[in-house]
């Protein structure tokens, strides 16, 4: 059980510090709880802080599919198999990323406030989220950390599903979990504080992250 996200950070923090190769390490967080863990992470491991904005892509008529995922910097991953069993037709395909493209890139300001991405090529980038569930977001953000360059793909989570957290070990080069119930009925109830986190949370954490980063 975790107080709030701040404290599940900070104590996934001290784990990833036992990891060898942190020196260089970027911290990403999945918007919007996702961030607020991350930034206790970064804290931890003195490394730079900053959001990694995934947008799933859908199959039109069945919209909570998805077909591939889209990040920043026009990166893309897809998925062939459901393409060819959807029978989705390069149009469409287009079509949905364009609306997606729009919204990834109108959060990605937003959240940000005119910064600059972190480059993360050829760096060990840790991809954090404040639990996993059915993993599809996580499993993206990792697909786009590493298509935007990275040398290694950590990810870590203070909680998450067994079975999902086994999965996942396909897309990233090692998986961090401090807790693996063998019911995992909702996220929410490892946290004793829960309280949704808000865009201007997301934006004052990368603010406060790239202050220190200045500082030091």
């Amino acid at each position: 059980m975790f107080v709030d996200r701040r404290d599940a950070g900070r104590r996934l923090g001290e784990r990833l510090r036992e990891l060898p190769g942190m020196e260089d390490a970027v911290v990403v967080g999945l918007p919007r709880g996702g961030v607020v863990v991350a930034s206790e992470v970064a804290k931890a491991l003195g490394a730079p802080l900053d959001v990694i904005v995934v947008r799933k892509l859908g199959v039109p008529y069945q919209p909570e599919l998805g077909f591939g995922a889209i990040g920043e910097g026009g990166v893309r991953v897809l998925n062939p198999e459901v393409i060819r069993l959807a029978n989705i037709t390069p149009e469409e395909m287009a079509e949905v990323e364009r609306r997606e493209r729009a919204e990834l890139e109108r959060r990605a300001r937003r959240f940000r406030g005119g910064r600059e991405p972190v480059d993360l090529a050829g760096r060990t980038v840790i991809v954090v989220d404040d639990g996993i569930a059915t993993g599809g977001t996580a499993r993206a953000a990792c697909q786009v950390a590493r298509a935007q360059g990275a040398s290694r793909v950590v990810l870590a989570v203070p909680v998450g599903a067994p079975e999902t957290i086994a999965s996942l070990r396909r897309d990233a080069d090692e998986v961090v979990c401090l807790e693996m119930p063998d019911h995992l009925y909702a996220i929410g109830a490892w946290y004793e504080d829960f309280t949704q986190a808000s865009d201007e949370d997301v934006v004052e954490c990368l603010r406060q992250a790239a202050e220190d980063q200045r500082r030091d």
